[in-house]
């Protein structure tokens, strides 16, 4: 039967968690799929090793690109109709696939959609019902629904002002239209900056709650290490760069490189943390030199 979606995974040392993820959608999904693994320079041969194990998938090597840069070498031969980027540490209990694929189909303007994102540790608390949009200056913005239990009030579908990227579908024709992923951030933010090109393009996006992903993510925030530190910093303020214009764009960046920095350099300065103190400073100046390609 032919793949009506094309489920793509990035697989870096999590030979364990990819193979959960992919025997989940073996044993619940009734959907016609293919599953495309990219293996993005793990340690050990995970990807032969998978190939090996489920001779249905197909599995790409790749060297480390990223996030998006894994996604997108998925993305160059995938046959689906809809794009099924999934994060490999989570899996599903139910049928997600056709549910994504009805909101999408629901309206000619719905570009992307997330499922409910739940705690595989915790099922009854949530990780994601929807993103609320950025603040105007500060580019600041939360996760609707996280660290809450569940209940009905998250049970609605409706629009979001950004996607999840531990889960997300779009359809070829929005990616036609919108184009793959930025690989200019490497971690962080690429999701958001992705959204923002699909709302530009006239689409909106759409949390759906019928549908649900556990993720394997911890439920309290890990001590930071001075790679997520550069990376996140850089990410935020070339975010700003990539997708605001004019006075906003230059508040932003001032107001990200002079004031939001400094502050979290300084408190990690003050908490004996110096290798994240200067990972924050570094990063955030990555960001402001590094050449891009306009989003």
């Amino acid at each position: 039967m032919k793949a009506i979606v094309s489920i793509i995974t990035v697989n870096y040392n999590g030979f364990i968690d990819t193979c959960e993820m992919i025997e989940s959608f073996h044993k619940y999904e009734t959907c016609p799929y293919e599953i495309i693994v990219v293996d993005n320079g793990s340690h050990m041969p995970e990807g032969e090793e998978l190939q090996k194990k489920y001779p249905d998938i197909v599995v790409i090597k790749n060297t480390n690109t990223g996030f998006a840069g894994g996604n997108n070498a998925g993305l160059s031969i995938a046959k689906g109709q809809y794009l099924f980027f999934i994060n490999n540490d989570t899996l599903i209990k139910a049928p997600v696939l056709n549910t994504l694929i009805q909101r999408l189909e629901s309206d000619k303007k719905n570009g992307g959609v997330s499922p409910m994102l739940k705690y595989a540790y915790a099922p009854d608390i949530l990780q994601y019902a929807g993103f609320t949009p950025f603040s105007y200056i500060t580019l600041r913005n939360s996760a609707i629904g996280y660290n809450d239990k569940d209940q009905p009030c998250y049970h609605e579908a409706c629009e979001t002002a950004s996607l999840h990227g531990a889960a997300m579908m779009v359809s070829r024709e929005v990616l036609q239209k919108a184009g793959p992923m930025s690989e200019d951030y490497f971690l962080f933010y690429e999701e958001f900056d992705w959204s923002a090109r699909i709302l530009h393009t006239g689409y909106r996006l759409w949390y759906e709650p019928a549908a649900v992903v556990y993720h394997k993510e911890g439920m309290t925030a890990r001590k930071g290490s001075p790679l997520r530190e550069f990376y996140l910093s850089r990410a935020r303020i070339l975010f700003a760069r990539r997708n605001f214009f004019g006075i906003r764009k230059l508040l932003s960046c001032i107001y990200i490189f002079s004031i939001a920095a400094p502050k979290k350099a300084l408190l990690y300065l003050l908490h004996g943390e110096l290798n994240l103190s200067k990972a924050v400073l570094h990063g955030t100046i990555n960001g402001i030199i590094s050449k891009y390609k306009k989003s």
